[in-house]
């Protein structure tokens, strides 16, 4: 987004005459995009979906494909797990605070299984088969998966159930999730406008009710009679934005399609929205969890700081917003050889000794750092304990020479990536904080009243999280609240 380009909203008795008219506009086809137009659209409404791509997907179809969803749904009864909506919010209010948006979060839960029921409606596929370890993807199709349900703290805040519903797939899961919205989408009356990008909002007193965008460097004007839907995403492609709100995140690699500008939250801004939780983001760190939970990560001066049987992505925020990125994943050779072939994502040690004295040299880490932290986790583990961090005792067992060390600011991909790390090395990120809505999507002021005509869902808003992230909560949170959020605007 260039500075350049005015945000401050149009005045809609400027406006001579629209190019376009609709009752719901959607502005962005991603998940929330395409599920917001699918509710307004049932609920009656003429809907308009905005795309400044050729097509729709978004980070969405780039995603992996998991969603959270829970309260007991088939694919969980099919895999032996008994789950309730009271467990679900208790879990997602401890991993996704502090601050998470507690109506947000338990409304989610109470309706999770009919939202699974939609979305298997919709023609979303899930498997009933369950990936018992850790893992950012599994290698294989199964629809079910952990996401540190079971792991220290939250196994004793909530009774533990795998709640990582993966849309079958070959691969990373979200192309299909996306391909499975857009024939849906087709098979309707809604109207898409792709290759068209939102530029300002128009507004007729304190009531939005159009958009001006650019199509092909032609301005084009819509109104929207009943309201603006916007899911554009968030702003971790926004260099500018970054640096102002979540400076932490500069320079990494970034998770997305290349398009998450900021733009939909800094227009609403300029119409008076409110914002939350802008310096949160996610941190997809360039480990490989099944390496890291048979072994340890350590900091710079070889000190464990997590559990490393956690939600990996809990594990990159503590990494990158504790320790910058500089922290070393220890392990010896029965743990590498025990992580699979295809598990490993080509990972391999970047150092190699037969003694921790050796390695600690290599690494350039304090003498004595990682003889004092590996000796203390052996005579643990030894018994099957964790005192200082509670791993779970499945994971637990004492470190032999010889042993390897892998440094994580050196990158990886997944192997649906192609060759070659990530961008920034280390960490691939997205920001999670956004535009404050209610649980229907009505974008609000700095008084806490909805905006008029004004609305939005996904990764442009502050979802249901506030600095935490569990994988599954961008899709989830973004096709739930997209529906609500649509169904609203065609209400008016």
């Amino acid at each position: 987004m260039s500075t350049r380009i005015s945000v401050t909203p149009v005045d809609a008795a400027d406006i001579a005459h629209y190019d376009h008219e609709t009752d719901v506009l959607v502005v962005g086809y991603g998940c929330a995009g395409a599920s917001a137009a699918l509710d307004a659209e049932a609920a009656g409404a003429q809907v308009i979906l905005l795309e400044r791509q050729s097509g729709g997907g978004g980070s969405s179809a780039l995603s992996g494909g998991e969603m959270y969803l829970g309260g007991g749904t088939p694919i969980q009864r099919a895999c032996g797990f008994d789950d309730t909506p009271e467990e679900m919010e208790k879990f997602l209010l401890a991993a996704l605070g502090p601050d998470a948006d507690q109506q947000k979060v338990g409304l989610y839960s109470r309706e999770s299984l009919a939202h699974y029921q939609w979305l298997v409606g919709h023609g979303v596929p899930f498997k009933p088969s369950l990936w018992d370890s850790p893992t950012w993807v599994p290698p294989t199709d199964d629809g079910l998966m952990w996401m540190g349900e079971n792991a220290y703290p939250f196994s004793e805040i909530a009774e533990p159930a795998p709640r990582g519903h993966r849309v079958t797939s070959d691969g990373f899961g979200g192309k299909v999730l996306m391909a499975v919205l857009t024939e849906a989408v087709a098979a309707t009356g809604i109207r898409v406008h792709t290759d068209t990008a939102a530029l300002r909002l128009i507004v007729e007193g304190k009531r939005v009710v159009g958009v001006v965008a650019r199509h092909f460097g032609e301005t084009v004007t819509y109104r929207a009679h009943r309201g603006v839907v916007l899911t554009t995403g968030g702003f971790a492609d926004n260099a500018e934005m970054l640096a102002q709100h979540a400076p932490q995140l500069v320079g990494l690699g970034v998770n997305s399609d290349g398009g998450d500008d900021g733009r939909g939250i800094v227009i609403a801004q300029a119409a008076g929205a409110a914002v939350r939780h802008m310096s949160a983001g996610q941190v997809g760190i360039s480990l490989v969890p099944g390496m890291m939970v048979r072994g340890m990560i350590v900091n710079e001066v070889g000190q464990r700081f997590i559990n490393e049987d956690v939600y990996p992505g809990l594990v990159g925020q503590a990494a990158l917003f504790k320790h910058n990125l500089r922290v070393w994943v220890i392990l010896d050779e029965q743990a590498y050889e025990e992580v699979p072939v295809d598990e490993r994502w080509g990972v391999q040690p970047h150092f190699v000794a037969e003694t921790l004295e050796e390695l600690e040299r290599e690494i350039g880490m304090p003498g004595g750092a990682l003889q004092n932290t590996v000796g203390e986790y052996n005579r643990h583990a030894e018994r099957g304990e964790d005192p200082y961090f509670h791993k779970s005792a499945r994971w637990l067992r004492p470190l032999r020479s010889p042993f390897a060390a892998i440094d994580v600011r050196r990158g990886m991909a997944p192997p649906e990536y192609g060759d070659g790390g990530t961008a920034g090395g280390g960490a691939e990120v997205f920001t999670i904080g956004g535009l404050h809505t209610d649980v229907d999507g009505h974008v609000l002021d700095l008084d806490d009243e909805p905006i008029a005509g004004l609305f939005a869902a996904g990764r442009a808003t502050s979802g249901l999280h506030s600095w935490g992230y569990i994988s599954g909560t961008s899709l989830g949170d973004g096709t739930f609240f997209g529906r609500r959020a649509g169904a609203a605007a065609a209400t008016g």
